[in-house]
């Protein structure tokens, strides 16, 4: 059983990396706002209650046993280069959302429930992304209009976190109850934007109002199965 007092102090470092306050997840556990600073601060209680734990992995992104729980010898990543991964810690599990982006007529999302999750380097998503991991995931790419940058089926990594900002790249957008993935180009002069496809065969939406553009947020990843 791993000591209390490590399984604290990694929670707290937890938090404190994400940006986050101890009532916030005590909150999310169903707790009264200071469950989580006594138990960091005072140790009481003195372990994390199981369901307490698979409920904090899972915000963090997380294995288990590094708040204190079995070694689940089965979920052990396999390392082709000895070395190379140092620490569990040194990864963030992405979402991976059962949604659609149509790179075409348009693709109602269908569900927003996570199918499973991907991981990816935290040194890479500092360096890639505009801010917290919690604004990522990912979802996968309906049509043909996105040709040959993305193909149908495709998994794309969209940061919501960087929608405020725009300038030229591939972002997701909101129409109605439907999501596309569209490349934006704005214009330095009138700061309105283009909308198009890599696919010449799809049409061009030029100078439109920013403002009438819901953007959910740029693609920063792209993987692909090949056939």
């Amino acid at each position: 059983m791993m000591d209390s007092h490590v399984v604290r102090k990694r929670l707290e470092e937890l938090i404190a990396a994400r940006g986050g306050d101890y009532a916030s997840l005590s909150r999310l556990l169903g707790r009264n706002p200071t469950y989580i600073q006594q138990f960091v601060k005072r140790g009481v209680p003195r372990r994390l209650s199981e369901t307490d734990r698979r409920v904090i992995a899972e915000h963090f992104g997380v294995a288990e046993r590094l708040l204190g729980g079995p070694d689940d010898g089965g979920a052990r990543a396999v390392i082709s280069r000895p070395g190379l991964v140092q620490r569990a810690e040194d990864y963030v599990l992405i979402p991976q959302l059962a949604v659609g982006a149509s790179a075409g007529a348009g693709s109602a999302p269908d569900s927003e429930a996570p199918l499973a999750a991907i991981a990816f380097q935290s040194k890479w998503i500092r360096q890639a992304a505009s801010g917290r991991p919690e604004a990522l995931s990912i979802i996968h790419v309906e049509g043909d209009s996105m040709l040959p940058t993305l193909a149908d089926g495709d998994q794309i990594l969209v940061d919501t976190d960087d929608r405020d900002r725009l300038r030229d790249g591939i972002y997701v957008l909101r129409t109605d109850d439907a999501l596309l993935v569209k490349r934006l180009s704005v214009n330095p002069a009138t700061r309105r934007l283009t909308i198009r496809s890599d696919n010449d065969a799809y049409p061009t939406w030029h100078e439109c109002d920013p403002a009438s553009v819901a953007v959910i947020g740029r693609v920063i990843w792209v993987g692909r199965k090949l056939n």
